[in-house]
């Protein structure tokens, strides 16, 4: 394969709300640039980024998927995302790496929920975005509409550079503003689009939106500002609003929306504007982490020539090549049979094979260059967000965040040849999705299994049963609840043990203050004239985070407090840092007994889009599942109703909602915040919690 110049690398997500058309528009670029001879449809299970058996059977993007295509000259590497957000995982870490995305609408909706969240990832990576309004074709699609949602809800620099022609299902083309030209096509399957003159009856909206365009475009450029204030519009060349435009929507200063039918011919005009206006490496810049030697922040330009940096964004296991490691590189070459540097771990790993992808296809290369996307063979210690690097000139670049997963559920073996086999595949699926969690309850013993939501758990099983032929039974589900304090308390942790000879000895006295909810734990060593010596505080810190792990109440986890050691005694010969940390976990729980303890339940964004006809049934039931009704909008002949609920009331809720909407309702949920649980209902709890450990 010929070397692709970095200038010419288009490293671009496909994001958006579920049932937007973000696979659809994936095979429409993947049919136009050459690489599929054909469109496949997501409701027969034909398309080529929609792999897995789970995703072609419910019709829906599980994982994100990698594939490369090129298009006049450039090469683009296109991950399609998914857009249920038990699966926001997936468009996170891939806009951690991405340079560009194309943000997909539903033009019969608009701005939906999920859209928003992905919106919210994109802007805190800064990723620069277009936006495509898909299937405008369709009844019920209006380009002008969604357009209004976006500036609504997203963004008021969202700017239509494509203008489409016709309406609904006579939709034939669009209105390029910044050539002032009409592309046109007979039937969506056609090979090419037509140039042609601007339909007269479009011609005055056509030059105002330009107008608009323009307007928009030379804000990013001083010089061409002061021309156009001064001499008008027309003073502004074709070829200088091509470099303004890029200039804004690199920066971000400005989102250009074009729209039409994913599947069709007006994908390549899709296409243009993807290589046209969305970032090279180059235009991205240099890379940020710091130095391993000497904890400086440090660069990376986007090079072959620069030390080897790059980010490992996903891990799979392929059943036909084994662990298969998604790489972005973002300075330096990387080649096959070569020794890196896993600057999250501080191992050497050795690279095996290098692969070029197509979703589950796969091309054998020789190296992957600075600014490119391939994937890794059988590298085995590596995981999601570890930096792999230079061995002689390391740097650590920034890790992604993850959530927390709020909901739970037990998990079993059915047999005991089922039971080896499930601890590997628990492991294996673990490593690949670092919003899934395993443990095993101490007071039962059962296996715990964490996710993002019910579908996210439901998929992983059936995963597990298919791909590691484990059969197993699954218990309730259940929910993450945390303990925490709400006032301020002092007391004292003392561990004294005499058993002949040398004793044990421990005593400090500690200070509880709650804090900010998310801020975590804080510990604060105020002793002084060493009262406790500096050599025990690390273990009395230690005893301090093991004790966390089950609060006094019913046993969750106590997070979001401030602890601090004032005071304390020891003794010559009988202290030692276990006493220390036996002490310190003592005066841990003994001081939050004192402080106020409270439950902390997972509070769930609740957003259902419902026709009016079933409005009174959907908030009369959120009501009933202690919700707060937040607000209640119109969304394009429906009604949106965004509640906070308790997860814990949530369970099965998609069900429900169908029932009593006769299917025509929707919901999308994801975890919001923690908040205090209501007396009663935290009596339930640790009567249940007590039930179970008497089981």
């Amino acid at each position: 394969m010929a070397k692709t110049d970095i200038n010419d690398f288009r490293n671009i997500g496909i994001i958006a709300h579920i049932d937007a058309g973000k696979t659809t528009t994936t095979e429409g670029i993947l049919y136009r640039t050459g690489l599929s001879h054909k469109i496949g449809a997501v409701h027969e299970g034909e398309t080529t980024t929609d792999w897995m058996d789970q995703e072609r059977e419910r019709g829906i993007t599980i994982v994100a998927a990698s594939v490369t295509c090129f298009w006049k000259g450039k090469q683009i590497n296109i991950i399609d995302t998914p857009g249920h957000v038990d699966f926001t995982v997936e468009v996170e870490r891939s806009m951690r790496v991405l340079d560009g995305a194309v943000v997909v609408f539903d033009g019969k909706s608009g701005v939906e929920a999920q859209t928003e969240t992905v919106w919210r990832q994109a802007t805190k990576y800064g990723v620069p975005r277009i936006c495509f309004i898909n299937k405008i074709n369709q009844i019920g699609g209006d380009f002008y509409k969604s357009l209004e949602s976006i500036h609504a809800r997203l963004s008021k620099k969202a700017v239509p550079v494509h203008l489409p022609i016709g309406f609904e299902k006579d939709i034939n083309g669009i209105v390029d503003l910044v050539e002032m030209k009409a592309y046109t096509y007979s039937d969506f399957t056609d090979k090419e689009l037509v140039e042609g003159e601007i339909p007269a009856d479009m011609v005055e909206k056509a030059k105002n939106a330009r107008s608009l365009l323009v307007e928009s475009a030379v804000e990013a450029d001083d010089e061409l500002m002061m021309r156009f204030l001064e001499e008008g519009e027309d003073s502004i060349t074709t070829d200088e609003l091509k470099v303004a435009l890029r200039k804004a929507v690199i920066s971000g200063e400005l989102y250009i929306v074009s729209g039409g039918d994913g599947r069709g011919v007006i994908v390549q005009a899709l296409l243009d504007l993807m290589v046209d206006y969305l970032p090279s490496p180059i235009d991205k810049g240099e890379t940020w982490g710091t130095d391993l030697k000497s904890d400086d922040t440090i660069s990376r330009k986007p090079s072959d020539d620069e030390p080897l940096s790059g980010l490992a964004f996903k891990l799979t296991n392929d059943p036909f090549v084994g662990k298969l490691c998604y790489f972005r590189v973002y300075s330096g070459v990387l080649k096959t049979g070569s020794y890196v540097l896993n600057a999250s771990t501080g191992e050497k790993e050795r690279v095996g094979r290098l692969v070029r992808l197509r979703a589950d296809k796969r091309e054998d290369i020789d190296e992957i260059r600075a600014g490119d996307i391939a994937a890794i063979v059988g590298i085995k210690n590596t995981t999601t967000g570890n930096t792999l690097c230079d061995v002689a000139k390391p740097i650590l670049l920034e890790n992604i965040d993850f959530p927390e997963p709020p909901v739970a559920i037990a998990i079993e073996p059915k047999t005991k040849q089922d039971q080896e086999r499930m601890s590997l595949a628990l492991q294996r699926l673990a490593e690949e999705d670092p919003t899934f969690k395993v443990a095993t309850d101490p007071e039962t013993a059962q296996t715990i299994i964490r996710g993002m939501g019910e579908l996210h758990l439901e998929i992983l099983v059936d995963r597990m049963k298919r791909e590691f032929k484990v059969e197993a039974n699954i218990g309730a589900p259940q929910v993450a609840y945390r303990e925490t304090v709400k006032k301020t308390a002092e007391a004292q942790g003392k561990f004294v043990r005499q058993s002949g000879g040398r004793g044990q000895y421990g005593d400090v006295h500690l200070r509880i203050e709650p804090q900010e909810s998310g801020a975590g734990f804080e510990f604060v060593d105020e002793i002084k004239g060493g009262v406790v010596p500096q050599e025990y505080r690390p273990a009395v810190r230690a005893g301090i985070e093991e004790a966390m792990a089950s609060g006094v109440i019913a046993g969750y986890p106590v997070v979001d407090v401030k602890v601090t050691l004032f005071d304390g005694t020891y003794h010559d010969v009988d202290s030692s840092e276990m006493s220390f940390k036996i002490a310190g976990s003592i005066g841990l729980q003994n001081v939050v007994k004192v402080a106020a303890p409270i439950i902390m339940e997972p509070i769930m964004k609740v957003t259902v889009t419902t026709p009016e006809d079933f409005m009174g049934d959907v908030i009369g039931d959120l009501n009933s599942r202690r919700g707060r009704i937040e607000s209640m909008e119109d969304a394009y002949g429906a009604k949106e109703v965004i509640a906070f609920v308790p997860l814990g009331n949530m369970f099965g809720y998609t069900t429900d909602l169908r029932s009593m909407s006769q299917g025509r309702a929707n919901s999308v949920m994801e975890l919001d915040h923690y908040a205090e649980v209501p007396p009663n209902v935290a009596e339930e709890i640790i009567s249940k919690r007590g039930k179970k450990s008497e089981e």
